[in-house]
């Protein structure tokens, strides 16, 4: 599947790429809906020296079943942009599940 400049997530072979807007210090956990091109996703972490990217991740892996070594943040560490990959998910939340199905069918 072919990398989509303008999408949220993309399959690159069986790496899930996923371009996020986080939201830190967050009431709770959540994936939330689309926004442009980043999936909005808040967490309870605060946004001191990329901790909450880090509380991120380990959100994530749950959230796909996967290993937390299995999400790479390719940019974003210390910023509310960020850009993951995440090797293999095992699960995929409701929200990219309906994405994916119905624009690589």
């Amino acid at each position: 599947m072919k990398n989509n400049n303008n999408s949220f997530c993309y399959w690159d072979q069986n790496t899930l790429v996923l371009n996020i807007l986080g939201t830190p210090s967050a009431k709770q956990d959540k994936i939330l809906k689309p926004r442009g091109n980043q999936l909005k996703v808040s967490v309870t972490a605060s946004p001191e020296d990329g901790k909450a990217t880090n509380y991120m991740v380990k959100f994530l892996s749950k959230e796909f079943a996967v290993k937390r070594s299995a999400i790479t943040v390719v940019f974003g560490q210390t910023s509310i942009h960020k850009q993951l990959r995440i090797e293999s998910p095992q699960k995929l939340p409701a929200v990219i599940k309906q994405y994916l199905d119905k624009n690589y069918p």
